[in-house]
Order: structure tokens, then C-alpha cells, then sequence
């Protein structure tokens, strides 16, 4: 309801800055070590906007079994894959399932 008072462009960086915290403690769980935020880059980035919206709408609840499968989907796409690697980040690749 908050969103809707907000201009297009507003409500993709809130939403953006909400997906961000979701996924940082994602990352933090699973991959305890790892840069957070160079990974939280890469999984944002290569995120749809519909994954944007759900990790956005999980950072009010605390991440979830569902929240783990999105950051896992994006984290499997060759783009992201490419991020992570280019950020040095192999520990998410190497096969370690979140």
C-alpha cells in the first residue's frame, strides 16, 4: 500500500533495498564467509522483478524455504553465475546447494 503512493522509478528502489536485506541474510546463512554484498550484487542484478517483489515482500517475515528456492534460481542462471565469478566468488558455485 506504501508502494503505490510512490513514482514507478521509487518503488523499484524500495522494493530493490527490501530484496537486498532478504537476500543478504540469505547469503549470510548459507554461505557464511563469502563478501556478502559483491554476492547480493549479483543476485539483485540478475533478479526479475517478479523475484525482486517476492524477496522485497519476505524481508517484512524473515526469509523462508521459498525465499532460499528464489535466491537459488537466480544464483543458477548463467548470468549470475558469470557475476559471481567475475567478482570472485566461487564458493556458490562449486556445487554447494543453498
Amino acid at each position: 500500500m506504501l508502494l503505490t503512493a510512490c513514482s514507478p522509478q521509487s518503488q523499484d528502489e524500495i522494493a530493490r533495498a527490501a530484496a537486498r536485506s532478504t537476500v543478504s541474510k540469505v547469503v549470510t546463512e548459507r554461505f557464511p564467509g563469502v563478501p556478502v554484498e559483491p554476492a547480493i550484487g549479483c543476485i539483485i542484478d540478475n533478479a526479475t522483478a517478479t523475484q525482486i517483489y517476492a524477496l522485497a515482500g519476505d524481508s517484512l517475515t524473515g526469509p523462508t524455504q521459498s525465499t532460499v528456492q528464489i535466491v537459488s534460481e537466480i544464483v543458477s542462471k548463467p548470468e549470475t553465475l558469470t557475476c559471481l565469478a567475475a567478482e570472485g566468488l566461487p564458493a556458490l558455485m562449486q556445487g554447494r546447494a543453498l
